[in-house]
């Protein structure tokens, strides 16, 4: 990627991670689910007078939102829920390994050796990872954060093709307006008591959704679908989901109080190690692709 890319693309984890990690106390007011909905209705609502409707590419935008916003936020939140934010912003980088696997059967977009080793590093890192006493009984939860990251990594590639043809802000709209309700509607039905949900939340949890919402999802993937529009998957996915770990983490123990553990840390810096191994890879001329 050139300079002004990855720039752009940089900024994505600051919000991202930061966001990430704030959103688990709103768990106190909102069920997961349902406070994905409120952040994608959020979204929508600023976002969707400013973009007409992508006639010819509606059913497009609606199948990947159902995959790259419903199903993928519905699993990794909850699974978020479970387990300790500072576990969950590096088990969400299997986000990259995962993208580089799709990116080849979907895109045809090959990736190298040192990416294949990159691959393989990660995934060891997330083996030690999981041995941290934090995580004791808690597998469906780690299961359920790594379900959605390659649920996330899938739905980027399909909505690769869309960030082409469509300006990225208005697919972020138009992702969203069809993600809102019905991740609303899911919550209805599996939480119920969705008025008394919002009638009764805190002040400061409905800050965290107006941020989740009105900020950081529009900021965030606004850049990432630019950025995504003119480089290949396995690049962009690097260096978004690189900044995460220390955001995240920072976040985790300095605003909730988390302390990670050893294992934690090796394993997390092994999964970061093999990121890096993906994202400072060579292409086919032999150059190194930044």
């Amino acid at each position: 990627m050139n300079i002004k890319d990855t720039l752009i693309a940089a900024l994505v984890p600051i919000f991202l991670g930061f966001g990430f990690v704030v959103a688990k106390p709103a768990f106190e007011s909102f069920p997961p689910i349902l406070l994905m909905g409120i952040r994608f209705m959020f979204a929508a609502s600023i976002l969707i007078w400013w973009f007409p409707i992508p006639k010819g590419y509606l059913k497009k935008i609606f199948i990947a939102s159902l995959i790259a916003n419903t199903l993928q936020y519905s699993i990794t939140y909850t699974g978020l829920n479970l387990i300790d934010a500072s576990a969950a912003v590096l088990l969400v980088q299997t986000e990259v390994p995962f993208g580089v696997i799709f990116a080849y059967f979907m895109l045809k977009e090959k990736p190298t050796i040192r990416a294949l080793v990159g691959i393989s590093v990660a995934f060891i890192g997330v083996y030690i990872l999981t041995g941290s006493p934090n995580l004791d009984g808690k597998f469906i939860g780690i299961a359920l954060t790594i379900l959605g990251s390659a649920i996330w990594a899938l739905g980027q590639v399909i909505v690769k093709p869309l960030s082409k043809e469509i300006n990225p802000l208005a697919l972020v709209a138009w992702l969203a307006i069809f993600s809102g309700p019905i991740l609303i509607g899911i919550s209805a039905l599996i939480d119920g008591n969705t008025i008394n949900y919002l009638t009764e939340a805190s002040l400061n949890h409905w800050m965290i959704a107006f941020y989740i919402g009105f900020i950081m999802q529009p900021i965030t993937y606004g850049c990432f679908y630019y950025v995504l529009k003119n480089n290949p998957l396995y690049k962009v996915l690097p260096v978004v989901t690189m900044g995460i770990p220390p955001t995240g983490l920072l976040a985790a123990i300095f605003l909730l109080g988390e302390k990670p553990t050893s294992e934690l840390f090796i394993g997390g810096g092994i999964i970061i190690i093999g990121v890096i191994m993906i994202v400072f890879t060579k292409t086919k001329k032999g150059k190194e692709s930044k």
